[in-house]
């Protein structure tokens, strides 16, 4: 977010390309709406958005013990 001395950071479960579809609605002058996996509303004006990065999505891994 632009004029903000940290960034906002959180978990969701969705998925990139819904994350990259809301971020670009919300660029056009709407408020960007999301909710992270805690249960906890994320509200952004999309004016004021600089940058968002967003990260891979994890992959379950799965160990074996011999």
């Amino acid at each position: 977010m632009r004029n903000v001395s940290r960034e906002l950071s959180f978990e969701t479960s969705m998925t990139a390309e819904e994350v990259a579809k809301a971020v670009a609605a919300a660029s056009g002058g709407s408020m960007l709406d999301m909710t992270a996996d805690k249960g906890r509303r994320i509200l952004v004006p999309g004016d004021a958005l600089g940058y968002v990065e967003i990260g891979q999505e994890e992959r379950h891994r799965v160990g074996f013990e011999a």
